[in-house]
């Protein structure tokens, strides 16, 4: 049996120029832009020697709390799917059970405490907990499927699938 509570302490928060949820892309990750924004995360003081060599990986993932969520449902409606409910395990709706994100994002520059990523959809006051590199010869997936939903259409706009 799990235990009936966990604690986690942040080791950063992200500072975004999205401030609120509805104004930040979503899913973003799927097609590179030219002028994406970008993003500061900012690292506890004790973890400065944390980051030493992370600096050379193009990306990171990036585990983060969905402070920002409140309630949940076990079926959700995703936008622009017809209005199909869908079990809320097989979406990528932020509003579960644990509102935890998972971002794979571009590591633009990294000084101990500080690095500089592409915003994505992170909004600003985001609590981070944790950072692992992006390796991609175990982390990407050639043979996996998108399940019931549809690859994004390449004339799609950004962050819209067909």
């Amino acid at each position: 049996m799990p235990p009936a509570e966990l604690r986690l302490r942040p080791i950063g928060v992200v500072r975004s120029p999205h401030k609120e949820r509805f104004a930040a892309p979503r899913q973003p990750g799927g097609t590179p832009t030219p002028h994406a924004a970008t993003a500061t995360i900012e690292l506890r003081d004790d973890l400065a020697d944390a980051t030493r060599d992370l600096a050379c990986f193009s990306h990171i993932w990036l585990i983060y709390w969905l402070h920002l969520n409140r309630g949940w449902n076990p079926l959700v409606r995703p936008p622009g799917r017809g209005g199909t409910p869908r079990g809320l395990l097989a979406t990528r709706a932020p509003h579960r059970p644990n509102p935890i994100g998972l971002s794979a994002l571009r590591l633009i520059a990294c000084d101990r405490t500080n690095l500089t990523v592409e915003a994505g959809d992170l909004l600003d006051g985001t609590p981070v907990l944790d950072i692992k590199p992006y390796l991609p010869y175990c982390d990407r997936i050639d043979q996996a499927n998108s399940g019931w939903l549809q690859p994004p259409s390449p004339s799609a706009p950004h962050g819209v699938r067909s």
